[in-house]
């Protein structure tokens, strides 16, 4: 069975950082993508940022040289480094990997909660 799980979150001011983790288990194939997701209260689960085996990263644009995201296959850990944090990203931050060639949405942590005080 393949299990995410999530750590990192918590309760940081405006301009402060937070960093993401985790780790996924099970047995994975080495052609993934991994990434990071955010839902914020009463809206969609959107993508923040995601990186492929090879490291490849897509970012959204309200992200964009404020988060890293970043993989380590050996550990099959993926990390999301969180600076300038802003308000508008309160949200629970869901861990994913899927494969590109079977779609779908593949699998999923059980979420980590991210509040950003003004």
């Amino acid at each position: 069975q393949v299990r995410l799980v999530e750590s990192g979150g918590g309760l940081v001011q405006t301009g402060g950082s937070l960093r993401l983790s985790c780790v996924i288990s099970g047995d994975i194939f080495s052609i993934n993508e991994m990434g990071w997701y955010r839902q914020a209260h009463g809206n969609q689960r959107d993508l923040v940022a995601s990186i492929t085996n090879s490291g490849m990263t897509t970012y959204a644009k309200s992200v964009k040289g404020r988060f890293t995201i970043s993989r380590d296959n050996a550990k099959n850990t993926v990390v999301l480094q969180m600076n300038s944090l802003k308000p508008e990203d309160t949200a629970v931050y869901y861990c994913n990997m899927r494969y590109e060639h079977l779609g779908g949405e593949g699998y999923w942590g059980q979420g980590t909660q991210v509040t950003v005080s003004s």
